[in-house]
């Protein structure tokens, strides 16, 4: 099968990785004040360079920056945009196979008008690009993320009396930063959602209905926002979307298959690639991806970053041509479900397993497809 030169690749992957301990000790040392925000940079600089490394040495034809510079995939990315803040934080029940994890991370509120006041993701993705051979990989969170968690009651009725126009204006801001992007050289851009899988699941579903929201609608809404995010990406730019049903120190929050939002999400979309978990049962079944249209890839996320135990190739493979039954086989890729350290604590997952399970990834494509 012929060699994908274009994003998404055979053997991809989701963008975060476990920090390091030197990178952990460097932030606890600036949340003191100890050491300055130019030395905390100078140790980010290092550990990218030494994760691009990583990633190209395993033969991944693209490279993230691990997410390094961020305490959150979401809040650190949308609180540098004008009128959002965070306040408090809104406890989140996650879910293990050894109980459940309370965790509460800070809450964006709506204060005002949503803004672009700067570029926020063109630094990190310039340092990037001058230390990777390989396709520099920019991840930042789904515009959606500023509204599910909230709803109406997270958004300023002052600022926003009219939602519509609370959409229009986040669109507005994002097509400020993907331009800039595009302008610095970004050819490859992911959008992290957890909006479009958490209604997949009853009990999020009935979540938002209790938010005064139609569930049934969300999809439709949230696909009309990334649409008008990314209504003007620069030409030669690829973007796809990860769908993820949470992920905290090897915890999720949701459940459920992709049947509730795969017309909308496959079909009015305007994205090239879907990062799709299918890690295990909680994901459901393959038959949703009969909606996928000619064009479009399917990132097959069947490598779990939430335990260390390996995958077996046959299984991966059983799986892959299970999937090709109903997506055609040269529409699909393989990669982890989610990245191995969504937030800053990282996932209960030893490095040693995040190297191995990659170097899978990257073993069973070529295996697959001939190429990764």
């Amino acid at each position: 099968m012929a060699r994908r030169d274009t994003p998404p690749y055979r053997a991809d992957h989701v963008g975060s990785f476990l920090r390091p301990p030197e990178l952990l000790e460097a932030r606890e040392k600036r949340r003191r004040g100890d050491i300055t925000a130019a030395e905390l940079r100078a140790v980010e600089d290092a550990a990218i360079r030494d994760i691009v490394r990583f990633q190209e040495e395993l033969g991944l034809q693209d490279a993230t920056d691990g997410e390094f510079r961020r305490t959150y995939f979401h809040i650190d990315f949308l609180e540098q945009l004008d009128g959002v803040e965070t306040k408090g934080g809104l406890t989140a029940h996650f879910h293990t196979a050894k109980g459940d994890i309370n965790f509460a991370p800070p809450v964006l509120h709506v204060t005002g008008k949503v803004r672009h006041a700067k570029p926020i993701q063109v630094a990190d993705f310039e340092f990037l690009k001058s230390v990777a051979k390989v396709t520099p990989k920019v991840t930042i969170p789904s515009p959606t993320m500023l509204h599910f968690r909230g709803g109406r009651g997270g958004i300023s009725s002052e600022a926003y009396p009219d939602l519509d126009q609370f959409f229009a204006d986040v669109a507005d801001a994002y097509r400020d930063e993907i331009q800039a992007l595009g302008k610095a050289g970004c050819t490859y851009l992911q959008l992290d959602d957890t909006n479009l899988a958490y209604l997949c699941d009853p009990k999020m579903r009935e979540g938002a209905r209790q938010r005064g929201d139609d569930p049934d609608d969300l999809p439709r809404r949230y696909a009309k926002l990334i649409n008008a995010a990314i209504a003007d990406r620069p030409p030669g730019m690829t973007i796809c979307t990860h769908l993820c049903r949470g992920n905290f120190k090897s915890a999720w929050v949701a459940e459920g298959g992709y049947e509730p939002v795969a017309e909308v999400l496959f079909n009015d979309l305007k994205v090239d690639g879907y990062f799709l978990e299918y890690d295990d049962a909680r994901s459901g079944g393959f038959a949703p991806l009969r909606f996928v249209p000619k064009g479009k890839t399917v990132v097959l996320g069947l490598v779990t970053t939430k335990v260390g135990e390996l995958e077996s190739k046959s299984e991966l493979k059983r799986r892959i041509d299970e999937a090709a039954k109903v997506v055609p086989l040269e529409q699909l890729c393989l990669s982890p479900q989610c990245g191995f350290s969504s937030t800053v604590h990282g996932n209960e997952i030893a490095r040693e397993s995040q190297a191995a399970k990659l170097r899978l990834i990257v073993d069973v494509a070529r295996e697959v497809w001939g190429t990764n």
